[in-house]
């Protein structure tokens, strides 16, 4: 038995030694499988790390779950392997998510991780001194009396020499009558740890914002807002987070929520995006029209409105005022953040027109013949905003003059035109915004309004603005900041997007003063609470955490009787989820 488990030792610090090294050498790999039922996979710092939610863990470290059934491979298991290895919850085949081992196995891959690391094993075919790994960590069913749901093991080190381990418990339930004390939580930390003072850190997680969906048809976006607080004393269980915090407001927002008042301001992003597919492949996908009739007709009907008006005033009005009505629903106090703008010029209301009713690249030529032929008689001479270098504004400009180059609408000269022409409308709507707002200068700005580079690029970079936008929006519709707070967001995002691809999953945090943001918590209930007991040694710890979600993703947490509820509750207002982590300290001798 006893070399067997020397052997196994070896063979685990070894495999998991070389999946380090990879990484440190920039080796991306997927998870690998250990001894047929263990999935083993490196998180990096700053990935998504699933013991956040309970430790807001966020280093290096290895998670060991259970192979996902598909992956399971049919030669049988070592005797090492407890019978338990063959019991599973998860029966029904079906994608569950991640899969947990039982609480038997995950205690051996702990103790294989320790001797491994036990410097006194002198007699383990290791290299010394051993190398230290990252903290591992196992998901476990819950199959033990006290409901372990992850069992982790973190090193001790002294002068990069290995002097001890701590080894955590995490145990979470559903439960709607919890009871706890904050004095009983520092006094059985005491006597586990021998201490004689401990210190409690309070944190606090509020939901500010979270997209619910729409419809059957319509999903919710993956838009969330939430305000961190943390803070040091904790007087009481469920404390309210005093003002002396710190706090940090965490913004994820997805564009394109057909409720936001920047719905029409994202089709048309859209339909941009169409165009510069278009032009990079030679296949356009074109969306479906908001317009009734031919796109031929609307283009018709708007030149024939400019010759009637022999000016722009009206046509403008009218303009606006569509796009205006069609965002009448939404919350009117976003009107003063987000206007549309009154000075559309000839080029802008064409682009108006013509993306919300062009289907094909036939209309397209259908209907810049019909604005070429018009500008070459003179039926129109209409007016541009100045600093357009599109094909389009050239022709126009030459028109004044009476003579005007021929353009041949073939290949892709028309989905060019039309694409330049939305390009410099867009980047103008954006500018209105930032520099109206006071939340941005040109020169703020230069980088994603510039036309020095490609036009694939250029929209590329109106996106990332286009996101920014959305953003700033949607906080200043939920959250109504202050603008020092708005510009301050404002500037975070420009520098993200300066220097990184763009990201509508990335999580946006900005420091607050707690002070700014009281209304926003005070009297509410945090979505997740925790209480952190230490000491000088912070590894060695006790936390006990209240949220209204379950803490870990791969376990039905154990949940109440039902049949208690009466008719009138509900499930969110009576179960609570309590989780708790205790450790122990081990010193290599």
């Amino acid at each position: 038995m006893w070399p067997r488990r020397n052997r196994a030792a070896e063979d685990f610090h070894a495999r998991l030694l070389q999946e380090v090294d990879e990484e440190k050498k920039g080796i991306c790999k997927d998870p690998f499988i250990y001894e047929a039922d263990v999935q083993v996979q490196l998180i990096g710092k700053g990935q998504p790390n699933p013991l956040k939610n309970i430790l807001n863990e966020n280093d290096v470290v290895f998670i060991l779950e259970k192979v996902p059934l598909e992956k399971e491979e049919t030669s049988p298991v070592e005797e090492l392997q407890s019978e338990e290895t063959a019991i599973s919850d998860f029966s029904t085949g079906e994608n569950v998510g991640p899969l947990a081992l039982p609480v038997g196995r995950a205690r051996q891959l702990i103790g294989l991780y320790t001797m491994a690391h036990n410097p006194n094993m002198t007699h383990l075919k290791i290299s010394r001194p051993v190398t230290a790994l990252p903290p591992l960590w196992v998901r476990c069913d819950s199959s033990d009396p006290e409901g372990t749901c992850w069992l982790g093991a973190e090193l001790i080190t002294t002068n990069s020499s290995i002097v001890g381990i701590v080894l955590y418990v995490v145990s979470c339930k559903a439960d709607k009558n919890y009871s706890v004390n904050l004095e009983d939580l520092k006094n059985s930390h005491k006597k586990r740890h021998h201490l004689s003072t401990v210190t409690a850190r309070g944190f606090a997680q509020y939901e500010l914002l979270k997209s619910t969906a729409l419809d059957d048809t319509v999903p919710a976006s993956q838009t969330t807002i939430t305000l961190d607080i943390s803070w040091s004393p904790v007087d009481e269980i469920l404390q309210i987070p005093p003002l002396s915090s710190n706090a940090t407001l965490n913004i994820k927002v997805e564009s394109g929520d057909p409720r936001s008042p920047l719905s029409h301001l994202h089709r048309e992003l859209k339909f941009l995006l169409v165009l510069a597919d278009g032009l990079r492949t030679g296949v356009t996908e074109w969306p479906a029209p908001l317009e009734a009739k031919p796109a031929i007709e609307v283009v018709q009907e708007f030149l024939n409105d400019l010759n009637k008006l022999d000016g722009f005033g009206d046509s403008t009005k009218k303009d606006t005022e569509t796009v205006k009505h069609d965002s009448a629903a939404f919350d009117r106090s976003i009107e003063c953040l987000f206007t549309v703008r009154c000075d559309l010029d000839f080029a802008e209301q064409l682009w108006c027109k013509m993306s919300s009713s062009v289907i094909s690249y036939q209309d397209l030529v259908k209907c810049f013949t019909l604005i070429i032929q018009s500008l070459q008689r003179g039926d129109v001479q209409p007016w541009l905003h100045s600093g357009s270098n599109s094909l389009l504004s050239r022709l126009i400009h030459q028109s004044y003059h009476g003579t005007m180059d021929t353009v041949s609408l073939s290949g892709t000269i028309p989905v060019q035109m039309l694409l330049e022409v939305g390009l410099d409308k867009l980047k103008k709507d954006y500018i209105s915004f930032f520099i109206g707002q006071e939340l941005a200068s040109l020169n703020h700005l230069e980088y994603f309004i510039s036309p020095s580079v490609d036009i694939q690029e250029q929209v590329y970079r109106v996106q990332k603005l286009h996101h920014i936008l959305e953003i700033l929006v949607s906080c200043k519709l939920f959250i109504k900041p202050q603008h020092e707070l708005l510009f301050s967001l404002t500037q975070s995002c420009i520098k993200y997007y300066k220097q990184n691809p763009l990201d509508e999953q990335h999580i946006f945090q900005l420091p607050v003063r707690p002070t700014a943001v009281k209304n926003l918590y005070q009297s509410e209930n945090p979505q997740k609470w925790r209480v952190e007991i230490s000491s000088s040694q912070k590894k060695v710890k006790t936390v006990w955490q209240l949220s209204d979600s379950p803490p870990v993703d791969h376990l039905n947490c154990h949940k109440p009787d039902f049949s208690e509820l009466t008719l009138n509750s509900s499930l969110e207002e009576r179960i609570s989820f309590t989780s708790m982590v205790t450790c122990s300290q081990v010193h290599f001798k």
